[in-house]
């Protein structure tokens, strides 16, 4: 049976670390990314080792809603059919609410929460006709509790594990999985520099191999919320 997956934001971090392990379980994937030369080039690395796999790729702004809606459009038009959604796209910049820049929190509004809002609303129709799916949305540890300058981002997080809860509520009588993973600090060319040592910080695949689990349940099995912290705590 073909499983075909669409994921956000999957050109580094853990989108990308998301993308390749599913290619690695024999799904089929689309991907997208704001960065057109990026992508076309992950792709062309990810159709030389999975030649057997379908891999479609297109550049997308997911702060913008007519983006967003091409992109649901063009995936189904390419699989007809979508069995894994994973909304990990986002922006972070620290702030606090008094003094960031006016314009931050629409900014990181319109690519943390409305872009999966949009993007999921435009594939529901689809997931719940087929009568089973599995939606996942990258929340972070910053969707549970305020932290020191946090500001707009965390607010962004908050709204968005509250999307997913009430997303989960909906779907259940059709079938149709929604996990928020919420993980704490992940390593990224951001962290590069900082003077954290890489090995206090958790790996992008240990969010991926989460996230396969979590898919490979039985249908009458779910989880909601997953937390994910460094060993020694958050930083």
């Amino acid at each position: 049976m073909n499983t075909y997956a669409l994921i956000t934001g999957a050109t580094e971090g853990i989108g990308k670390a998301i993308a390749e392990k599913l290619l690695e379980k024999g799904c089929h994937i689309a991907v997208c990314a704001r960065n057109e030369k990026s992508l076309s080039a992950l792709a062309a690395q990810w159709k030389a080792a999975y030649p057997n796999q379908e891999i479609f790729y297109q550049p997308c702004d997911m702060g913008i809603k007519t983006a967003v809606q091409e992109l649901a459009a063009a995936v189904l038009e390419r699989f007809g059919q979508l069995d894994i959604l994973v909304n990990n796209a986002g922006i972070f910049e620290p702030g606090l609410l008094a003094t960031e820049p006016d314009g931050q929190l629409e900014k990181i509004m319109d690519v943390n929460l409305f872009g999966p809002y949009h993007l999921t609303r435009a594939l529901l129709p689809h997931m719940k006709q087929q009568g089973a799916g599995h939606i996942f949305n990258l929340c972070s540890v910053a969707s549970l509790r305020a932290y020191e300058n946090g500001g707009a981002y965390s607010i962004s997080k908050y709204a968005l594990l509250g999307f997913s809860e009430n997303l989960r509520e909906e779907l259940r009588e059709f079938g149709i999985k929604v996990t928020s993973i919420c993980p704490g600090a992940v390593w990224s060319r951001s962290w590069s520099g900082s003077g954290v040592a890489r090995e206090r910080i958790m790996e992008a695949i240990d969010v991926a191999e989460v996230a396969w689990t979590a898919f490979s349940l039985s249908a009458q099995a779910g989880l909601e919320t997953i937390v994910m912290r460094p060993l020694k705590g958050d930083l």
